[in-house]
This record gives structure tokens, C-alpha cells and sequence, in this order.
């Protein structure tokens, strides 16, 4: 090839040009302008005269050129550049792959530079280089992804996992490794796992971090997590440390003991070992993203530095074990001499080679040529200075991303293949634990089901499980090496006291106040949460800033709002937990229940002569007495045929029917029963009779002895739907539920000040009703007499303590308050400002006439029973009436009536009689025959009329 000759003019005015025409330099402002000048001065030359070309070169069809752009004196491009050397003598000791053609690795050494990594792009994409692996860095990445996508020349990279990278603005990129998305998702998860719901993150100022830290970000969110703080490093080479001292410093004043470090790991390890040194260890929770495990698989970490990561978390690109993957694994330390440890990305390596020689065999089967082409838009730059026209195009490279994109095969790393976004499938981690010299592994973390103690690949052949109750780990060793979970917060040292706000009360002064001649703050509410305070395993210091005007009790819904806005770091008081509050803040668990209730005067009942008839409504008293009439003619019938005490002259049986069905009442009937139906009958009677009779019993007393309310307001329906007037207590969220919630209008809604303007209101009428939260209520009612609480409570909530959302301090002043509900302080303090003697009684149960509809079950029941009883005894006596008169000679003029007149009669017979004269027709009728037997049937019926002339009619 001819080369072009350069003097010191024309590298001066080559490196202005570049400048001006390639933005993608301002990266390197951070530097010093000399020493990049410098620097340039030197590299160009050095890269550009080996590697600017004429347009017109010529190709080698026998070679297949790759290009490789690292940082090779970084571990990962170290490790990096073995395995991808290895990978290359493979593909070349195998003809079936790329069919006899050879494959060509060529190395660039960015060394720590951006600068020197584009050069090193720009040489590949001169010299006929089919794809490009790299760069390491995700900064370098975004720049050389532009000149990509313009020549048609894949890249593909294993380090450069910034999340952005994998979007459409940069189709000629591929990441073929799991992406910063899915670790910063492991993270997050793992975060959330162990309870903590705030992290401090530490990295560095470039753009290796930026879309990292943004992620860890949104999926911390996602799970109620958040980054309290950022602690931003400059870039690797200039991190010094006392910079990173300076930083180490604030984040231990901050609140979070949770610590994520996402850095270079030169960088990272001074991080850990400078975080030693302040004594950043006990009660800290630290986690690495991957560049430790990579530090601790590929270099013996010993001294200071093992000591100063113990107990740290990290993870580690998961790589399933596979026969191929420990044949590789045994062949390494041939392969490196022994100079380095292998790692996942050494395997990603490995397995991204491969990946580009599939994709070229795919290339060359389907017919193509692997040409180059000068790009049109640069054709204009040949003759330049510059000689930009150089460059030239990929003719088939979207064929050929197209083929790696396709790719589905087995690797070193696991099954190979892409999901429609170009994310890798399957993404996984290994969960370690760092521990003595080396790590234990204490779980895995897989996008399909979360944490689990069990390898991805076993769960990829169950349903995906991604529950709570799913996620697990095993034991950890935390820094300071102890098994005993770090709290994961602490108050700030920051010297600032928590600020509490408290409502500056005018009534009810019992739940909290300001002492007149201390101004020390105190209460019920306050005596609680100091109790709880005590209880805590750390101090809590604090202070107690009132919120009122002292003229009128305070909104509670301000006091709660203030501590979104910081006003407040809490706020203490008889704060009630209602649903719009628990929006915005966090409440610790109740440590008193309360709900509304209804308060209205009451009076006694007076008394009247016809009291005893106000238990039952007169329905009722109208089915009651029917069903005392009807049980009486239904035993009467059932018992008229066999029992004396049921028969005689038709005014005896009249008044049996009528006293035995209302003494049963009493339980006082002396007739007895002695057919089977009609016991059946009379003992489902005798139930419903005591039950009726109990029921009014209770009735009665409650309608003589209760007290009852004036006006007629049985609870909160009736109050709904009447139009009485209703007090509150000003600052409560009654005003708001009754309004919202029960829409009663604000014209019928009058605000109240004090217990006194309560009384006050319900004496004069200015009110009907007073609806406020029980607590209060018992205060109110212990010194007013005249009023009472009617119906139950008609919401259910309590009061707790307000913090800002994901404080951990609610969790633990929640836990503290159960520890003092549970042996029994709470209920101490509760009677040493609450107790008092109350002068009435607890709740009015309204005494309502009983209803028809609270007994219609009872009496079905017994009229079924009747209704049956009846069916099942004239079924036998029709059965016996047709036994009876079978062989009788009837006139063949015989009507119904006079058939029906005999069935009564038959009916009224006297069970003994009619056994008597079946005898006696059986034996005339054996000894006479027919014609006897015919005489006999005509005297029976002789001797029933001549009966009913003596009497013994059906209603005897």
C-alpha cells in the first residue's frame, strides 16, 4: 500500500481539524490542553501513517479481518484479550466454520485513553476489519457507535454494558453480555430482600456510571427503594484519595448505612480500603457491582484490601457449568501462564469470537462477498489532508449484524441468543458474599424468577415465581463479621435533632399540651411515644415544635403535609390514620383504636298503661294470637278422635280449642296429647312460644328501664337521612368524611371548639348530634351526663405517629408499640390521663318494637309443621273411611254431599266405637253371608243416626 508523508505542519493542522470536526473530543476537557496536545502530537502519526490508506487497495478473500479495542493492562483486557486469542486459533483449527478462510485478530491498546480508543476505531474501519470487538469502556462505545452505524461495521462488546447502548440509535452495537439494566435490577432486588428502602451510591463522573446509576435509580423505585444520597468521584485516573476521603466523609454523616459502589476497580478497591480507615465497617451494608468479583476470580487480593472488603456483597455474571466450559477452564492456566485468573468476561470473550465466525460462515453460505466500498457521503475527502475517503464501507454488515443477531447456539457462557431489544436471553448473576481470602456464594439472581438459592437453569423448567415468599438467601457474613443483619439507616451525624411537630391543642388537652409554667410538652400522646423511644436499641434525639395558633385546634391534614415538604421530620399527637394521609406519609402501627361516633342527648322514657303492648309492632301481635288459635284447632283435630279430654258438647270443645292454644303461652296447659302428630305439633309450638315469650320479656325491660334518645336519631343512617344539624370538632377529619364520604351537606356541618360549645350546642338545639372520634367521646360524656353515644362505631381506624414515606424509623416505633401493648404500659398510660368515671352507660341499644321479620322463620317452621300433620291424618282417615264402607250398598242416586256428610261423621266417630263395630261386621259378616252382611252395614248406619240424634255430633 502507498502511504501518505506527513511534516510538523501538516500534523498541526491535522490535529486542529480534528478538533473542529470530531465532537466527540470534548470528553477530554477535563484535562490539561498542553498535555493533550502533546499526547496528539505523538499518537496520530504513530496510528495514522500505518494506517490511512489509498481508496484503491487491494482485498485478501482469504482472510477474514476482526479488530479488538481494550485496555489491556486492565484485568478485564487482560483476561479479555487470552481468551479471544484462544478463540481465534479454534475458529482456524476447525475448516468447517469459516470454510478454509483464516480468521485475523487485530489488537489496539486504548490504555486508559478515549482518545487513543478512537483512533484505534478509526484504524479498523480502514483496513477492511468485517467487525469490531469492543470498546471496553461505555463512553468510548457511545463515539465509535456513531462511525458504526455510518460504515456498516458491527461492534460488539462485553464490557460496554451502559443500559442506553442497547437502544435503536445504535443498531450496529450489540451487547454480548447481560447489560448494567439487569445487574442494577439484581441489586435492587437484593436491597429490597433484606428490608432497606434507601442506598448511598458511590461512582465515578463518567459515562461508564451515568445510565448505570440512572437505572439503579428506577428500579430501587420500583420497589418503594430510593438513592438518599450520591456520592460522584471524578473519572479513574484522576480520582486522588483525598477526594475519595472527602466523600467517604459525608456519606458517614448521611442516614443510610447501605452503601453501593459501582467504579473501575483501582478506584473501587481504595474506596473500600479509605472506608477502613474511618471505621466504615460495623452496622454498614456494602455491595459492589461486578468489577469485585471480577477483582477477586482473576487477582490474588491479600493485606489491607482483603481486609477491607469483608463482608461486602457483590455479584457475578452467571455461567452455567457445561463440559465445554471446564474443559476451557482447565486449559487456562496454560493458556495465561499462570498470570492471571480466569473470569466470566474472559468467557464472554471466548464466546463473542465465535459468535462473529457463525455469523461470517452464515455470511459467505448464503453467497455473499465480503467487500468495501467508499462511503458517498465521505467520497469528497479523498484528496484532503485528512484523507477522510479512507474510510470505507461494510457492503454487507447489515447481512452480517443481521446474522449475529439471529445467533442461537451454546457457548462457554450458556445458551447464546438475542430478545427483540438486543438484550442477551436470560439474564443471571451469581449472589457472593466476600469471606476470608476468597467469597462464599450465598444464592443466584435470574430475570425469570428473582433470588433463589437454586441455578436459573433448574428454574427455567418451572413457572416463573416471582412472590416474596419465592426470594431466599443464604446466611450472610457482614462486615465487622457478624451474622446479625445490619439496621441499614442511622440518625444522621449531622448534629440536627429530629423535629417533631405536635399540634398545639385548645381542647382535649389530656392527649397533649404545653405546660403554661415549664413549656415542657406532655400528654397521653406524648407519655406514648417516649415509651416507645425508650424501647428503641438506638438513641433517637429530638425535639417537639407545636403547629397551631393557640386560638383554635390545628388542621391535622397541614401537620401531616408539612413533613412532605421537610418542614417536619414527624409529627406526634392524636393523629388519626385515615386513607388520603397514608398517601403521603407512613404511620406507625395504632396505638389507640378509634372510629366516629354519634353523641346525642337522651331522656328517660315515660311510662303508660298500655306499655306492655309496645314490645311486639301489631303485626305481630296479629300473627301471634292467629297461630295460638290455629295450634289449638289443629291439636283438637288431631286429638278429637281418641282422647276424652278433646270431645264432648260443641260449647265444651269451643273453649278447649281456645284455652289450650293461649295456655300454652304460660306452659300451663292440663290436657293432655296422645296421638304421635299431635306431640309433633305441640312441641314445635312450645319452642316458638319460648322464644316469642323471651323476646318480649327483654322488650319490656329495655322499653321500662333504658334510657332513649330525643330526638329520634338511632345512629349515623337516620342522621343521613334527616335533616338535623351536625357538630365537629374544628381541625378533625370529620368535617371531611362526613362531607366526602356520607355526602351530608356543609349546611347542616357546624364547627365546634371545645366539650363546652359541644354541651352548649346539644342544649339549645343549635345541634342534633355531635359525630367526633371516641376518645374524645369518652372524655366528653365522663363529665356530661345528659348526652350518650348511640349505635357502634361507623368507621374503624386508630392513631399512630406520622413519618415520611419508607422511614425506617415507623417500622421500629411500630414494633415498639406493640412490645408496650403487649406488656400492658400502654394501657398504664392510656389510665393515667384517660381514666375516668363515666356517669352513664356505654352505648344506647336502641330499644325498636320487635318486627314480624325477626320471628317470620319460627312461624313458618310451625305452620309447616301443622300444614303436615294435618295432610298426614286425614290421608288415614280417608284410607280407614274406604276400608270401612268397601262392601257397602249405596242408593246409586248417592251424591257428594251427602258422601262428604258421611266422611265427617265418620271422622267424629270415637276410635274405640268404630273398632267395636268393625268387630262386629267382620263376625255377622263371616257367620251370615252376604244378605247378613248387608243387614249389618244398614243397623251400623241406624245406630250412627240414632248417635248423632243423642249428640255425638262432629263437634262434640
Amino acid at each position: 500500500m502507498s502511504m501518505i508523508q506527513y511534516d510538523d505542519n501538516i500534523i498541526l493542522y491535522y490535529i486542529i481539524h480534528l478538533y473542529v470536526n470530531v465532537p466527540a473530543f470534548l470528553f477530554l476537557g477535563r484535562m490539561d490542553l498542553n498535555l493533550n496536545l502533546n499526547l496528539l502530537r505523538v499518537m496520530v502519526p504513530l496510528s495514522f501513517l500505518f494506517t490511512v490508506v489509498l481508496s484503491e487497495r487491494n482485498s485478501r478473500p482469504d482472510i477474514v479481518r476482526i479488530g479488538a479495542i481494550f485496555t489491556f493492562g486492565s484485568i478485564n483486557g487482560r483476561v479479555a484479550k487470552i481468551a479471544m486469542q484462544a478463540a481465534v486459533e479454534d475458529v482456524n483449527s476447525d475448516p468447517r466454520i469459516l470454510g478454509g478462510k483464516k480468521l485475523v485478530l487485530e489488537t489496539h491498546d486504548a490504555n486508559y485513553s478515549g482518545f487513543l480508543g478512537f483512533i484505534g476505531g478509526l484504524q479498523f474501519m480502514e483496513t477492511d476489519t468485517v467487525a469490531i470487538i469492543g470498546p471496553q469502556s461505555s463512553g468510548m462505545a457511545h463515539i465509535l457507535s456513531t462511525l458504526a452505524n455510518e460504515l456498516h461495521v458491527p461492534m460488539l462488546s462485553f464490557t460496554a454494558l451502559d443500559p442506553s447502548l442497547s437502544s435503536l440509535q445504535f443498531p450496529y452495537f450489540v451487547q454480548t453480555a447481560p447489560n448494567d439494566l439487569y445487574q442494577m435490577t439484581a441489586i435492587a432486588d437484593m436491597v429490597s430482600y433484606f428490608g432497606y428502602t434507601e442506598v448511598v451510591a458511590i461512582y465515578t463522573d463518567d459515562e461508564q456510571s451515568w445510565g448505570t446509576i440512572i437505572a439503579l435509580g428506577d428500579k430501587l423505585a420500583e420497589r418503594r427503594c430510593k438513592i438518599s444520597y450520591k456520592a460522584i468521584l471524578s473519572p479513574e485516573a484522576l480520582a486522588t484519595p483525598q477526594e475519595i476521603m472527602n466523600e467517604l466523609v459525608k456519606v458517614s454523616l448521611t442516614e443510610s448505612r447501605v452503601i453501593v459502589v459501582h467504579a473501575f476497580a483501582v478506584v473501587g478497591l481504595k474506596v473500600f480500603d479509605l472506608a477502613r480507615t474511618l471505621r466504615m465497617e460495623n452496622g454498614y451494608v456494602w455491595i459492589a457491582t461486578a468489577w469485585l468479583s471480577t477483582v477477586l476470580d482473576s487477582l490474588p487480593v491479600s493485606g489491607e484490601s482483603a481486609k477491607s472488603i469483608q463482608g461486602a456483597l457483590t455479584i457475578r455474571p452467571h455461567t452455567p457449568d457445561s463440559t465445554r466450559k471446564k474443559t476451557f477452564v482447565s486449559r487456562w492456566k496454560k493458556l495465561s501462564n499462570g498470570s492471571i485468573g480466569l473470569n466470566p468476561y474472559g468467557l464472554y470473550a471466548y464466546d463473542t469470537v465465535l459468535m462473529i465466525a457463525n455469523a461470517v460462515r452464515e455470511f459467505l453460505d448464503r453467497g455473499e462477498v465480503i467487500s468495501f466500498s467508499n462511503d458517498s457521503i465521505m467520497r469528497g475527502w479523498g484528496e484532503g489532508i485528512l484523507n477522510i475517503g479512507g474510510l470505507s464501507r461494510f457492503d454487507g454488515g447489515k447481512q452480517l449484524l443481521a446474522n449475529i443477531q439471529l445467533t442461537n447456539m451454546t457457548g462457554l457462557t450458556g445458551q447464546i441468543a438475542f430478545q427483540p431489544d438486543k438484550s442477551m436471553i436470560r439474564p443471571s448473576f451469581d449472589i457472593l458474599n466476600v469471606n476470608g481470602q476468597g467469597y462464599k456464594q450465598i444464592g443466584y439472581w435470574s430475570n425469570y424468577s428473582g433470588l433463589s438459592t437454586v441455578p436459573p437453569e433448574i428454574l427455567y423448567n418451572k413457572a416463573p415465581n416471582r412472590s416474596s415468599a419465592n426470594q431466599k438467601l443464604h446466611s450472610v457474613t457482614w462486615p465487622g463479621r457478624t451474622t446479625v443483619k445490619p439496621r441499614g439507616w442511622v440518625f444522621p451525624h449531622n448534629g440536627r435533632q429530629l423535629r417533631i411537630g405536635v399540634p398545639d391543642r385548645v381542647s382535649y388537652k389530656a392527649f397533649v399540651s404545653e405546660d403554661e409554667k415549664t413549656k415542657e410538652i406532655h400528654g397521653y400522646c406524648i407519655d406514648v411515644f417516649l415509651a416507645a423511644i425508650e424501647l428503641l436499641p438506638y438513641a433517637v434525639p429530638h425535639e417537639f415544635i407545636l403547629f397551631g395558633d393557640k386560638h383554635k385546634n390545628p388542621s391535622y391534614s397541614e401537620l401531616v403535609n408539612l413533613i412532605t415538604t421537610g418542614v417536619f421530620d414527624a409529627a406526634v399527637g392524636d393523629i388519626a390514620i385515615v386513607r388520603n394521609r397514608t398517601k403521603i406519609v407512613d404511620f406507625t402501627q395504632p396505638y389507640i383504636e378509634s372510629g366516629l361516633v354519634v353523641v346525642v342527648p337522651v331522656r328517660k322514657q315515660s311510662s303508660s298503661a298500655w306499655a306492655f303492648l309496645r314490645p311486639f309492632t301489631t303485626p305481630m301481635w296479629v300473627v301471634t294470637g292467629a297461630f295460638f288459635i290455629m295450634v289449638g284447632v289443629v291439636v283438637w283435630i288431631l286429638e278429637h278422635r281418641m282422647n276424652k279430654d278433646f270431645r264432648g258438647p260443641p260449647k265444651k270443645q269451643l273453649i278447649t280449642i281456645l284455652w289450650f292454644g293461649f295456655s300454652t303461652m304460660f306452659f300451663a296447659h292440663r290436657e293432655n296429647t296422645l296421638s304421635a302428630l299431635g306431640r309433633m305439633v305441640l312441641v314445635i309450638w312450645l319452642f316458638v312460644v319460648l322464644i316469642i315469650t323471651s323476646s318480649y320479656t327483654a322488650s319490656l325491660t329495655s322499653f321500662l328501664t333504658v334510657q332513649h334518645l330525643a330526638p329520634s336519631i338511632r345512629g349515623i343512617e337516620s342522621l343521613i337521612t334527616s335533616n338535623y344539624h351536625i357538630g365537629f370538632q374544628v381541625g378533625s377529619f370529620a368535617e371531611d368524611y362526613l362531607y366526602q364520604e356520607l355526602s351530608i351537606a356543609k349546611s347542616r356541618l357546624v364547627p365546634l371548639g371545645s366539650p363546652e360549645e359541644y354541651a352548649d350546642a346539644l342544649r339549645n338545639g343549635r345541634v342534633s348530634a355531635i359525630v367526633d372520634e371516641r376518645p374524645y367521646m369518652e372524655l366528653f360524656l365522663s363529665n356530661h351526663c345528659k348526652f350518650q353515644v348511640v349505635g357502634q362505631d361507623f368507621t374503624k381506624s386508630g392513631w399512630g405517629f406520622a413519618f415520611p414515606r419508607d422511614s425506617p424509623l415507623a417500622m421500629d416505633m411500630s414494633t415498639a408499640i406493640l412490645t408496650l401493648s403487649e406488656n400492658g404500659e400502654l394501657q398504664k398510660i392510656h389510665d393515667k390521663w384517660l381514666k375516668t368515671q363515666a356517669c352513664g352507660q356505654g352505648n344506647i341499644t336502641v330499644s325498636d318494637k320487635l318486627q314480624l321479620n325477626s320471628f317470620w322463620g319460627l312461624f313458618l317452621i310451625c305452620g309447616t309443621a301443622c300444614f303436615f300433620a294435618l295432610i298426614i291424618y286425614f290421608c288415614k282417615m280417608l284410607r280407614k273411611f274406604n276400608r270401612y264402607f268397601a262392601h257397602a250398598s249405596e242408593p246409586s242416586t248417592q251424591n257428594d254431599g251427602s258422601r262428604i256428610q258421611r266422611f265427617l261423621s265418620f271422622v267424629d266417630e270415637k276410635e274405640e266405637v268404630l273398632k267395636n263395630k268393625l268387630k262386629r261386621k267382620h263376625s255377622e259378616a263371616t257367620s251370615s253371608g252376604d244378605s247378613q252382611e248387608l243387614r249389618s252395614t244398614k243397623e251400623m248406619k241406624s245406630d250412627i243416626l240414632a248417635e248423632r240424634f243423642n249428640g255425638n255430633t262432629y263437634f262434640h
